[in-house]
């Protein structure tokens, strides 16, 4: 494609890098990505992905911005209290780069939507809050064959992977790793155990970059790997995970066949 001068001097850091250049580039502009929240980790993601100049970046959340939400989620402010996540995250993102198209998307990811929000998008990003949409994300990329870069965080500690359980070889999804969601009021919430805000940063950040390397096609992929990041030891780990064939949406004989309205 041809870049306007405007263009060459905004992405003029990527073009110049060997792995991205021209071509890189104009890759990420006709490029498609869904996050899911717009909040500790969606912020971080949406503003990279924007600078980075993703074309198409659509955000689902249905909450508004609160006082407790900003000591982590920086594409929101103080004069947003009480306006709806994706319409604070849509201005956020018209003053980054207002070549990007956002769509917002003011609604619950569940079973009902999940097929036909994720549709039209290269790869969908998850930085959701709740097992269920964790869960759901990943049985709905898996039949959709969209790749999902996945990340969590909690009080200190993050992790991030990608899955592509739907290529050959050794490509685990999430149920392979973590076969149900635990029990309701095992796993406390971020507003029961609390998060260190940067930490939320840190990761969504690192997110931002797997995402950017999938849609690129460099460097190695997270998928078949969890990269946790323990912040108050400052120690990173790069585990290898492997595919389950007892897993019962990607194994050898599974159970899960399909998104069930009631899901």
């Amino acid at each position: 494609m041809d870049f306007t001068d405007s263009q060459l001097r905004r992405y003029a850091r990527h073009i110049v890098l060997r792995e991205v250049g021209g071509a890189g580039q104009a890759k990420l502009l006709d490029s498609s990505v869904l996050i899911v929240g717009a909040g500790g980790l969606g912020s971080p993601l949406l503003l990279y992905l924007a600078a980075a100049g993703v074309g198409t970046i659509g955000i689902a959340d249905d909450d508004a911005v609160d006082l407790t939400n900003l000591q982590r989620q920086v594409a929101h402010g103080t004069s947003r209290i009480g306006m709806a996540k994706v319409e604070s995250a849509r201005r956020t993102v018209a003053d980054i780069n207002p070549e990007v198209k956002l769509v917002a998307y003011p609604a619950k990811v569940e079973a009902a939507n999940v097929v036909e929000l994720i549709a039209d998008y290269d790869l969908v990003a998850d930085g959701s809050d709740n097992f269920a949409t964790r869960f759901l994300l990943n049985d709905a990329c898996y039949f959709a064959k969209k790749p999902l870069v996945s990340a969590a965080v909690m009080r200190f500690d993050a992790q991030i992977s990608t899955f592509r359980a739907f290529e050959p070889g050794d490509n685990p999804c999430y149920r392979c790793l973590f076969r149900e969601p635990p029990p309701p009021g095992l796993v406390p919430s971020c507003s029961e155990g609390g998060v260190l805000g940067a930490l939320a940063g840190a990761a969504g950040s690192i997110q931002a970059t797997e995402v950017l390397k999938e849609l690129l096609g460099i460097g190695e992929s997270l998928s078949g790997y969890i990269l946790i990041y323990e912040a108050l030891a400052a120690v990173f780990q790069k585990i290898r995970v492997h595919r389950d064939a007892d897993c019962p949406l990607c194994g050898a004989e599974p159970s899960i066949t399909g998104i069930a309205p009631n899901d």
